[in-house]
This record gives structure tokens, C-alpha cells and sequence, in this order.
């Protein structure tokens, strides 16, 4: 269980380093808002071009792949058809449904598949799903029901393509695939960059918990008990039911595919969520509870099935 409290450790001590830069107002009132913009535009982008220029692609024809994107697609479905019935508009239940189903794959993922699982590389396939189709498609909605929708179809077609985390993402897949090997001075800088994200967006969830109520006491309360049920609960029952009913697996291999499934709720959906402007507090409340859950349900995992 180290690689499970060191991951979770790491992170709440930089949430609770951006907690007291916003209690002390030492970045200025549009602190968090320059750290997403940062995150968001420049630091994000260079990580997901970095991580996916080396890595081997391969691992996109694995069942591990497959089972992720059916259990992520069934969570992702209850929470659009629960929010399509309550009528909580485009941007919010894209928000909402991101909070179901993506999982902190990079600074969670990783510690906890090398000290866990015992191989960074079983993350991969749950991390190249999720930036390369998961996350353009839904800031590509997000692009066209915030504003970005508006003009000539084939300006709206090419919204993905003026998405800088999805330009990163598949600018990364195109090196891979080619085989190049990128030079040094070139990846160096992007490298030191990219190291920027994951600090820049802990900080600014940190800062964003300044004044902010307690969880589930706001009108988002039904939406985030379910996005937090859905993937704190039932998306790592769904991997379960897939790897083990349907592809056979067993062992080690049925391990490493439910507890990947079962990390919690990413932190760059609340960029996502402060970028445009829609669901911040679903966001904010489905990322911590789910995070706070994934303690118990990672240990109840690894001892069920290690």
C-alpha cells in the first residue's frame, strides 16, 4: 500500500500549499485563473506531447485498452442519460460525465501501478484512451456548446485542431507512430514545461477550496453523489465484470485492470471545468470526494484481488 498513501500524500500537500497561497491572497485575486490558463494553454499540451512522443503504441491493441473504454463509455452513458432526463445542459453533464469516468492516470496512475502493480507501463493504455479520445472529444463539445460553435460548418469541424491539449495529445501520437526520435533541445524544453502541469493545476483546485462550502451542500449535491458513485463504485465493478466475465482474465492481470479503473477522478477536469466556465463546483466536489473514497476502495481492491 505505499505506492497508494505516497501518491495520495504527494497531492494533498501541494492542494494544501494552493489552499494557503489563496487564504494568504499571495497570487492576487486572478491567481487560480493564470495557473488553469497556464495548466490549460501551454504546460498541459507539452506534457501529453512528451509522455505520448515516447510512448509505444502498441499497447493501444490490448484488451486492458478495450475494457477500459467500454467500462468508461457505460459510466460516462448513466450520467449523460441521468442529466439529458434532469436537463442540466450540454456543458455540465460533459463536465459531469468526465467526473464519472476519467481517472487520475498521470500523478496518481503512475506512483501506484510502480509500487502496486509493479510496472509504470500498465497505465499506459488507461492514460493514451484518455488523452487521445476521451479528451478531445470532450472539449471539442465543450469548445461548440460554450461559444465555439458559432460560424461556418467547416470551421466548427476543425475545433479540435484550435484546442491546445488536443493538438498536444495528437501531435504526440503522430511522433510515436513515425518513429522519430526527437532531438534533445527540442524535448528538453518541452519536457521542463510540461513538468509545470501537474503543480499548476493542484495548486489552483488548492485555491479554488478558499471560501468554497463544504461538499454536497450546494444545488450540485445530486450530481455529485452520482458522479462520485459512478467512479468511486461502479466503474471499477464494470472493469471487474469485463475483465473477469468477458475476457477471462485472472490474477495479476484482472488486478491491474480494476485498480486502474478504480483512481479517482482526475484533477485537470477542474481546468477543464474553470476554462469554460461550467460545472466548477461539480467539478471541485466530485474530484476531492472521489479522491478521499479512493483510499478505502484501492485498498479493498488490493486486498480482494493481490
Amino acid at each position: 500500500m505505499q505506492g497508494v498513501l505516497s501518491g495520495f500524500a504527494v497531492i494533498a500537500v501541494v492542494i494544501g500549499v494552493g489552499y494557503a497561497i489563496g487564504r494568504g491572497g499571495h497570487l492576487g485575486d486572478q491567481g487560480r485563473e493564470v495557473l488553469t490558463k497556464l495548466a490549460f494553454h501551454v504546460a498541459s499540451p507539452a506534457l501529453l506531447f512528451t509522455t505520448l512522443a515516447r510512448t509505444d503504441l502498441s499497447v493501444i491493441f490490448s484488451s486492458r485498452l478495450l475494457i477500459t473504454a467500454l467500462s468508461t463509455a457505460a459510466v460516462a452513458a448513466v450520467f449523460v442519460a441521468v442529466g439529458v432526463v434532469r436537463r442540466w445542459g450540454v456543458g455540465r453533464t460533459t463536465i459531469g460525465a468526465l467526473c464519472s469516468s476519467y481517472v487520475n492516470s498521470g500523478n496518481l496512475g503512475i506512483p501506484i501501478a510502480v509500487y502496486v502493480l509493479g510496472d509504470a507501463s500498465l497505465v499506459a493504455p488507461v492514460l493514451l484512451f484518455q488523452l487521445v479520445g476521451v479528451t478531445p472529444v470532450a472539449l471539442t463539445i465543450l469548445d461548440l456548446t460554450g461559444g465555439g460553435g458559432q460560424g461556418p460548418l467547416w470551421k466548427r469541424l476543425l475545433t479540435p485542431l484550435r484546442n491546445p491539449i488536443a493538438v498536444g495529445s495528437l501531435a504526440g501520437v503522430a511522433v510515436s507512430a513515425a518513429g522519430v526520435e526527437l532531438p534533445g533541445p527540442i524535448m528538453d524544453p518541452l519536457t521542463l514545461i510540461g513538468n509545470m502541469s501537474v503543480p499548476a493545476v493542484l495548486l489552483a483546485f488548492g485555491i479554488s477550496l478558499r471560501g468554497s462550502t463544504l461538499p454536497l451542500r450546494g444545488a450540485e449535491r445530486g450530481a455529485v453523489l452520482l458522479a462520485v458513485g459512478l467512479k468511486s463504485v461502479v466503474q471499477p465493478l464494470a472493469a471487474w465484470a469485463l475483465a473477469a466475465g468477458v475476457f477471462g482474465l485472472r490474477g495479476a492481470a484482472l488486478l491491474d485492470v480494476v485498480v486502474t479503473s478504480a483512481l479517482p477522478a482526475a484533477q485537470n477536469l477542474f481546468t477543464y471545468a474553470s476554462r469554460y466556465r461550467v460545472g466548477e463546483t461539480l467539478a471541485r466536489e466530485a474530484i476531492l470526494l472521489s479522491t478521499l473514497l479512493a483510499v478505502p476502495v484501492l485498498v479493498v481492491v488490493a486486498t480482494l484481488l493481490g
